[in-house]
């Protein structure tokens, strides 16, 4: 089994859990967070896709110069960053913009079927020394063959990656699996998934996509996108630390950015995280609710992350950590 990396498309699809597109302030304070914890591939802008400010009034955002310039410092730090672009809204002086700016890729979007539109839109992006990366929007209209097949026609076109997208979160376990396999199968470019969550389905999916072949899964933190929302990002971060993958990452780093940070700023939006990074820890540790209350004192005092204190110790004893083991643990830790 390949080894499997990160997407992390809150800045994009996230975006549309505020309107268009997050201010400069939360868009500076998620760049920075994305990159300090080690995230490998960052989308980010308009949640239309660079053009779609013009395009389709898409003005509940910033410009695309705006969130370019934003983005400019965090550029050099170990995170390729790039846009989307909807392949109905290209115009060449978009591609011409990211080429400016030294993006990384561009990720044409098409629903699925509709390949053919966007091979404009990758040869551009191609001519100009920029990855052409692609996404199979509504994955699901065509049969897991007829995807390979469209797959095997933009790879041959220049495609760099391209992503399996459950737009309406309706794909499950069993069909994400097929769909994988087969494209996996069909190219010899890297594979993505992007699932949506509206069936509770998103992990179970992503597990099926990384157990067939997927390259890389698609995320947004605290789960954040249209609709029902995406795979959360630190929660696909610490599936995949179960199961040996994503080490590179610094899952505990980015619980703790979520929680004293971008949990914060949403209050504002009324945005809700489903699922805490307290939460997400017991689960990823095997500890009981009922020794939370010993870990925060102790992580306090100590001054050590709660959360990276609470998996340590529970490798030691989970079922019933001693005071004098959290003590100690987090003495080590310090």
């Amino acid at each position: 089994m390949s080894k499997v990396t990160l997407m992390d498309c809150t800045l994009r699809d996230g975006a549309n859990v505020v309107g268009k597109g997050f201010s400069a302030e939360i868009t500076d304070m998620v760049l920075d967070g994305l990159t300090a914890c080690g995230v490998p591939i960052i989308e980010f802008g308009n949640a239309g896709g660079i053009g779609a400010y013009e395009v389709a009034g898409f003005t509940e955002a910033l410009t695309d110069m705006e969130y370019l310039e934003i983005a400019k410092k965090y550029m050099g730090r170990g995170a390729e960053l790039g846009m989307f672009l909807n392949a109905k809204r290209y115009r060449e002086k978009y591609i011409d913009l990211a080429k400016d700016y030294s993006l990384g890729f561009l990720r044409v979007g098409a629903d699925a079927g509709d390949g053919a539109i966007a091979l404009d839109a990758l040869n551009a992006i191609k001519k100009r020394g920029i990855k052409a990366y692609y996404s199979a929007m509504k994955a699901y209209l065509l049969t897991p063959e007829e995807l390979a097949e469209e797959g095997k026609m933009l790879e041959n076109a220049g495609l760099d990656q391209i992503t399996i997208m459950d737009s309406a979160g309706t794909m499950l376990p069993d069909q994400v699996a097929a769909y994988t396999e087969k494209l996996h199968n069909a190219v010899s470019i890297p594979v993505a998934f992007h699932c949506h969550n509206n069936l509770g389905l998103s992990a179970a999916n992503a597990l099926a996509a990384y157990r067939n072949g997927a390259d890389i899964l698609d995320c947004g933190l605290m789960g954040m996108a249209r609709s029902a929302g995406n795979l959360a990002t630190e929660i696909c971060v610490a599936l995949m630390h179960r199961i040996g993958e994503m080490k590179e990452i610094d899952l505990f780093g980015m619980l703790d950015f979520i929680e004293s940070r971008l949990q914060p700023a949403m209050k504002e939006f009324h945005y809700h995280n489903p699922v805490t990074p307290l939460d997400l820890t017991l689960g990823l540790s095997g500890c009981h609710s009922s020794f939370v209350k010993t870990f925060k004192k102790t992580a306090e005092e100590k001054q050590v992350n709660l959360f990276k204190l609470i998996t340590e110790v529970s490798a030691i004893d989970r079922k019933s950590p001693s005071g004098a083991l959290i003590a100690e643990t987090a003495e080590q830790m310090r």
